[in-house]
């Protein structure tokens, strides 16, 4: 097992990344096709949150106060879809120039005290690069909320899964 370094190279976030940008784009398309997404306050809570966590991570990573922004701020799904489209462009230029020693650094998350409280106990801080895998993962699982309530309201959720990515050659996200 590795200890004290990151496993995570800069190359293999950007890939992570790069399938990350390509789903949501994905599924706010089937999203955009569905008449009863605009109208559902959990689908739109869904999305609103791991947007919102997207660009929390950014603002810590680029060592700015984080902003959670409030699903309350978003009159439609067309405000959370310009909200997440504008994230992706800046994150992933964050990425493309940050060093190897930056993803190694452990970081102490804003939220960490309140983290803290919450279980009971003391927790570790994560390095950057763990942040990131974070990012991917956190929004993947939002991401499969999303696809199963757009399922339930009568939409019809794509296949975003990493290894169709893969299969697929690696599409670009196309934000229609």
């Amino acid at each position: 097992m590795i200890t004290g370094t990151t496993m995570f190279t800069r190359a293999a976030l950007l890939d992570l990344f790069d399938h990350m940008t390509w789903a949501d784009a994905m599924v706010w398309s089937a999203v955009t096709r569905c008449d009863a997404a605009g109208g559902d306050q959990m689908l739109r809570g869904y999305l609103a949150h791991l947007h919102a966590v997207q660009r929390a991570f950014l603002d810590v990573w680029r060592e700015q106060p984080p902003t959670f922004a409030d699903p309350s701020t978003f009159p439609d799904l067309d405000s959370i879809r310009a909200f997440a489209a504008s994230y992706y462009d800046p994150a992933r230029t964050f990425i493309e120039q940050v060093e190897q020693p930056r993803l190694e650094t452990t970081i102490t998350l804003p939220w960490h005290g309140f983290l803290e409280r919450k279980f009971g106990r003391s927790l570790a801080s994560p390095t950057v690069a763990e942040t990131m895998v974070q990012v991917t993962t956190h929004t993947g699982y939002h991401r499969g909320q999303v696809n199963a309530r757009l399922r339930a309201i009568g939409g019809e959720p794509p296949l975003v899964d990493y290894i169709a990515w893969l299969w697929f050659g690696r599409p670009q996200p196309e934000w229609t």
